[in-house]
């Protein structure tokens, strides 16, 4: 008894250790409990994208195949205004970049607008944030999709038959499929690959063109007159928003670069600020090398045909179909990620959040958006996708434009990127989103609605899911 009662205190002090070793939590729980929006570990990524890998993604992301078709639609509504035009985008995509510059900065996993959103208001409109950013992708990328077999058909009429596309959709997507599946290293090597690729080509097309203008001014056309009104302003700045979209899409691979807090102000600013200058002068050459650039199929093209040879037109030709895979690409390797972090959190199926556990990527995502884009694709029509695509993400972009506010009353303290003047910038960007909504057309009203009566019965049963346990006990 003496024994045991000289022990006594060292048994208290081990069983009181056990104890609270049983209900202490690891130290990523730990901090998520101080900080839950801030500092959930995204388990098993690989955070391997760097500073420059995300410029280049957030460039491939945004520069598709549009920059070959967009030009004549702007220049039918803007005439000689239409550079002008994108100066006017330039400064509304800017406010909600610096908007989401700041609140992005502040996560370090994966999920994008999605878990911006479930921060600052929680999971009703963070899911409803999830599907519309989901739509966006799928309704953009599988335009693209449709516009790489219209441009591959220049080459190979033969790929329009209906069996033969349906083939080399699935090869085309299947692959990039395949390559993100087994590691993000090997997927972010594509997508700078063909960002690389596609600003080399649209780069040969501006420094041949400008100086066929400089040394040839026989070939400069006049920009015919187009009184522009309001509503061709308005419709114009949506074309250029779906050309300027996907930089938000980039940030959905929070979870895996290397320091989102330094990197993703710097990538975001870099890429936009490059991709404006690449689409001015493109736009530029466009209305100044073709008579009548508004009525014109395949502008860029059209353009090329007036100071290059038939080898050169061929090379901005194959340009296109580079830059429509590389968009391709650049999606394949974050729209996964949004599924990953839902399901992650209960908001979708748990198998969402599943890693592969020797390639540690989110490999259910990755085959679920591959099989649901590969059908859109197949069954899908490129302008009424395109503005679609457009309409959905203008929902994204006021999502995060208010959660910067909300963010800062609920941590103040957090580790970030200080946007100054941000709740100004905040104001703007949801007058600027809220103008160009009104905009919508009845068909793309139908299918937000239907995205959001989803989105709700989504909430209902993750709420459901989540309350069983707590009537469990």
């Amino acid at each position: 008894m003496r024994k045991l009662a000289v022990y006594a205190p060292g048994l208290k002090s081990c069983v009181t250790l056990a104890a609270l070793r049983l209900n202490a939590k690891t130290p990523q729980e730990s901090h998520a409990a101080a900080e839950p929006h801030l500092t959930e570990e995204s388990r098993g990524l690989v955070r391997t994208i760097g500073r420059w890998s995300l410029v280049a993604l957030i460039i491939n992301t945004m520069i598709g195949a549009s920059i070959f078709g967009l030009p004549a639609l702007i220049a039918a509504r803007l005439g000689s205004r239409s550079p002008l035009g994108f100066l006017a985008a330039f400064a509304g995509i800017a406010v909600i970049a610096a908007c989401m510059a700041e609140v992005a900065s502040q996560f370090r996993e994966a999920g994008g607008p999605y878990l911006y959103a479930r921060a600052a208001f929680g999971r009703f409109l963070a899911i409803q944030n999830g599907w519309l950013t989901w739509l966006s992708r799928i309704a953009a990328v599988s335009a693209v999709a449709n516009l790489f077999i219209t441009y591959l058909s220049e080459f190979f009429p033969g790929v329009k038959a209906p069996l033969v596309r349906a083939a080399i959709l699935t090869i085309l997507i299947g692959f990039l499929a395949a390559v993100n599946y087994r590691g993000v290293t090997g997927g972010n090597w594509v997508s700078n690959f063909f960002t690389v690729t596609k600003v080399t080509l649209l780069g040969f097309f501006i420094v041949a063109g400008l100086a066929a203008l400089l040394l040839h001014p026989g070939i400069r056309v006049t920009p015919p007159a187009v009184a522009a009104t309001a509503a061709d302003w308005f419709e114009a700045l949506l074309l250029m928003i779906y050309s300027y979209g996907g930089f938000e899409a980039a940030l959905i691979v929070s979870g895996e670069t290397r320091d989102a807090r330094k990197d993703i102000p710097f990538a975001l600013f870099t890429a936009i600020a490059a991709t404006t200058l690449l689409y001015i002068a493109v736009q530029y050459l466009v209305i100044h090398t073709i008579l009548n650039a508004g009525a014109s199929g395949a502008p860029v093209v059209d353009s090329a045909r007036r100071f290059l040879s038939p080898l050169g037109v061929q090379i901005v030709a194959a340009g296109t179909l580079v830059s429509a895979y590389g968009y391709l690409s650049a999606n394949m390797l974050h729209t996964p990620r949004i599924t990953f972090a839902m399901g992650k959190r209960g908001d979708f199926p748990a198998f969402f959040g599943r890693i592969h556990p020797r390639f540690r990527t989110p490999h259910v995502s990755i085959v679920i958006f591959a099989a649901v884009l590969l059908i859109f694709s197949i069954a899908g029509n490129f302008k009424w996708n395109a503005m679609l695509s457009s309409v959905a993400r203008l929902f994204v972009y006021g999502s995060v434009a208010a959660a910067l506010p909300t963010l800062r009353k609920k941590q103040p303290e957090a580790e970030r990127f200080r946007l100054p003047f941000g709740n100004l910038f905040a104001v703007l960007a949801l007058l600027f989103t809220g103008v160009l909504v009104t905009r919508m057309h009845w068909g793309e009203f139908v299918v937000i609605s239907i995205t959001a009566a989803l989105a709700f019965v989504n909430w209902l049963w993750a709420r459901k899911r989540a309350d069983a346990p707590e009537m469990a006990s």
